[in-house]
């Protein structure tokens, strides 16, 4: 096979050296445009894990690497005047031309061929001249914008500015400095990558960079500019550009996020920075070219006779974790990006804030790194809290009102469709009871609706009659005789996407005999051509609507419910005048999201006048609609603040189902940063929700203020007893259990311990 590889950046060199090791016969020329001992940037991270890959694939570059690199296990983070530090990391930094320069080498001695000041401006000048051409070009990539119309890239030019400079200050640590300026926060990303030489970037948002001036400074200027910025660090030693090539304020970069819908094209492929990139905030750029570069290698090795297959495999192969690691660098990037919505925090948090901050790593993970760390946390964590020795932060009380609730876990409101003309029964009462005595702090019902016409489904919840409410009150008062539980109420009305099937007898789609008329915002069926067509309120069915959600607080204040929450997301009734979406209203109720929140906010304030003041109240929200022209997390900080104003005490911040178009970006916690957003810029309490499975996720939220209680579904459906069985697998026997059930508790915490002794052992 004869290869060109168009571009000779570590991506490009590594799968030169690692092809031609496996394939001595194979002809492979790398083509670069620079000469041998030039290149722009300093130094390169790699992990203890990614290193150990690399000595699989080639003991001698990895011997050569491990010779020349500095490694550290420190994070230290610089904030407010204290150092918080981190450790267990295990990293390794290296020179950029010390990389090359090994690859130089290695690949000479396997008989690839390096060509250099070569201008690659068109890829087909070598397509027909070789089997596989292969873009690795960087992020400007020629070898792209030639077939961007087969690759499909999706280009995003992020918000921050930042230069890349270097210092013979030798750092000891992976350091991250925040100043406070008054312009604004800059942030400085800093390791040490030799004896000699440590990496210096200084990031800050555009307008922070345009207030300050740098705008308009000369190279000589920025870089002086941040070399008092961060004296502190440099303890004298200058900063040095490497950027020759750049003039003027062109030295400070935006970082362009990259990913391909497609990789390759007939003989074509796309590897590392070409094909997609990942923040220097994570440090993770050069580790997926490598990684790239390993895949492809290992894929045409099986598939000589077939490259289009091998290239095929490349990509479902590396596009999976290309995708993790840029869903994770993302975060981290947008953490930065919004770095001001933190500074509230105190240092500790902030600190932890940010080393969690990607959703790679969490509490158990960082336990394993330091453990004294985590232990500092918990212990802060728990004080703050009102307790006074240390626990996992899952564990830690929530305050608000005049209601304490015993941790941080809710068993989120989940659809069981099993009630009788609205009434709940013994199956409620089992299910919701159930929940309550495994360990949660709160149970809250399904979405309980305030008409029978405001029904999902004829087997939903109700609370508009008598004998709705005297069953709801025997549910309460199990829970309050037989747990420490708390129990919500969940109201709301169904809106456009009422009168429909039980979820799993056809989810959304209408009933086939017995429907009701349907009202919502404006006149649009959920599913165009399916769901009915509603009618758009009047004036009238606005008053009716809002005091048939005020008898029902009357109605489960009596019952005796020790919480209130109100509907409005998911595109229900309440949901449809907040989205742009569902609303097209052209009266108060409509145009403008303050005019589209008009509505619901005046049933909430009137259910919060007849709500006891004592006691907690929240709103539902979708945060975001998954559509374009939709809401946005923008949109949903004001939705917040409206609410907040209005009265409510904590915000449950959920998404979509506002439309069937929307395209939600799954993962796990995926809907976490949403509640980061309006926890930390609105300032108010939130729930998070969504894809929360272990109980390292809720340590790690909470710890890091992304949220102040986490709602978990799913997990309860399949174990009642999710918090108690998370607190024996953390070792946390303070939890309240039953008492007819305390000789299952000590079993589950010696088979637990006796299981991860096994596991320790292997």
């Amino acid at each position: 096979m004869k290869i060109a590889c168009l571009g000779g950046g570590p991506g490009g060199l590594y799968f030169a050296i690692l092809a031609k090791k496996s394939n001595p016969s194979w002809d492979i020329t790398v083509f670069e445009r620079n000469r041998p001992d030039n290149t722009f940037g300093w130094g390169v991270v790699f992990s203890d894990k990614t290193m150990g890959g690399f000595k699989e694939a080639d003991p001698p570059t990895h011997t050569e690497i491990t010779r020349a690199f500095r490694h550290w296990d420190d994070i230290d983070v610089f904030f407010k005047g204290r150092k918080i530090t981190s450790g267990g990391h295990g990293f390794c930094g290296i020179s950029r031309m010390k990389l090359l320069q090994i690859f130089h080498r290695r690949a000479l001695e396997l008989g690839v061929k390096l060509v250099f000041e070569t201008e690659i401006t068109d890829p087909d000048c070598y397509r027909s001249k070789y089997d596989l051409v292969i873009g690795s070009d960087g992020v400007s990539s020629v070898t792209r914008r030639k077939y961007d119309c087969i690759f499909k890239p999706n280009i995003q030019v992020r918000k921050n500015r930042f230069i890349w400079l270097g210092t013979r200050k030798k750092l000891d640590a992976f350091t991250f400095d925040f100043r406070e300026t008054k312009w604004g926060w800059f942030t400085l990303h800093a390791y040490r990558f030799d004896e000699d030489w440590s990496t210096f970037i200084v990031e800050t948002p555009e307008q922070n960079w345009v207030n300050a001036g740098i705008d308009g400074m000369e190279v000589e200027e920025s870089v002086a500019f941040c070399e008092q910025l961060f004296a502190e660090r440099l303890e004298g030693n200058a900063l040095i550009s490497n950027a020759k090539h750049l003039r003027g304020s062109s030295v400070w970069l935006k970082f362009n996020r990259v990913l391909c819908e497609k990789w390759h094209h007939e003989n074509i492929v796309l590897i590392g920075d070409a094909a997609h990139t990942a923040h220097f905030g994570i440090g993770s750029g050069t580790k997926l070219a490598m990684e790239d570069a390993m895949a492809l290698e290992r894929v045409l090795s099986q598939h000589e006779s077939d490259v289009h297959e091998a290239l095929e495999r490349y990509q479902q192969e590396r596009e999976i974790e290309a995708l993790k690691l840029q869903s994770a660098a993302r975060n981290r990037m947008e953490w930065f990006e919004q770095v001001e919505r933190y500074v509230h925090l105190e240092p500790e948090q902030f600190a932890y804030s940010l080393l969690t901050g990607s959703q790679r790593i969490g509490h158990e993970n960082l336990k394993l790194r330091d453990a004294h760390y985590v232990a500092d946390v918990e212990k802060w964590f728990s004080e703050r809290s009102g307790v006074d020795h240390p626990v996992p932060p899952m564990f830690t009380p929530f305050r608000v009102r005049g209601l304490t609730l015993k941790n941080r876990v809710l068993c989120s409101p989940m659809a069981t469709y099993m009630a009788v003309d609205g009434v709940p029964n013994d199956f409620h009462l089992v299910h919701l009871g159930g929940r309550a005595m495994g360990g949660a702090a709160m149970i809250v019902t399904e979405m309980t609706c305030v008409s029978p016409q405001g029904r999902i489904t004829p087997a939903c919840p109700g609370m508009w009659n008598d004998d709705q409410e005297r069953a709801w009150k025997r549910i309460v008062d199990f829970v309050h005789a037989n747990t420490t539980a708390k129990i919500a109420l969940q109201l709301g009305h169904s809106g456009r996407k009422g009168s429909t099937n039980r979820g799993w007898e056809g989810i959304d789609l209408p009933l086939d005999s017995g429907n009701w008329p349907l009202v919502s915002a404006s006149a649009i069926p959920y599913i165009p051509g399916v769901s009915q067509i509603p009618r758009e309120a009047t004036r009238e069915d606005l008053e009716e609507i809002k005091a048939q959600h005020v008898a029902a607080v009357q109605r489960g204040s009596r019952a005796g419910f020790d919480w209130l929450e109100l509907h409005c997301a998911h595109g229900y009734f309440l949901s449809s005048f907040i989205s742009p979406l569902t609303n097209k209203r052209s009266d108060e109720y409509g145009g403008s999201l303050e005019n589209c929140c008009r509505y619901p906010l005046e049933v909430f304030k009137a259910m919060r006048e007849v709500w006891p003041s004592q006691k907690p109240m929240s709103v539902r929200i979708s945060a975001t609609d998954w559509v374009p022209g939709g809401n946005t997390p923008e949109d949903a900080a004001l939705i917040a603040r409206l609410f907040c104003a209005a009265g409510a005490d904590v915000v449950d911040c959920s998404s979509g189902q506002v439309s069937r178009d929307e395209k939600p970006v799954y993962g796990r916690m995926f809907q976490v940063p949403l509640s980061d957003r309006i926890r930390n810029e609105v300032g108010v309490a939130t729930i998070a929700v969504g894809n929360i499975f272990e109980g390292d996720h809720v340590n790690t939220i909470i710890a890091a203020g992304r949220a102040d209680l986490c709602a978990i579904a799913r997990p309860h459906l399949a174990d009642p007893a999710w918090t108690l069985r998370e607190a024996a697998k953390q070792n946390f026997s303070e939890i309240w259990w039953p008492e007819p059930y305390l000789s299952g508790k000590s079993q589950l915490e010696r088979n637990l311990a006796r299981a991860a002794l096994l596991a320790a052992q292997v």
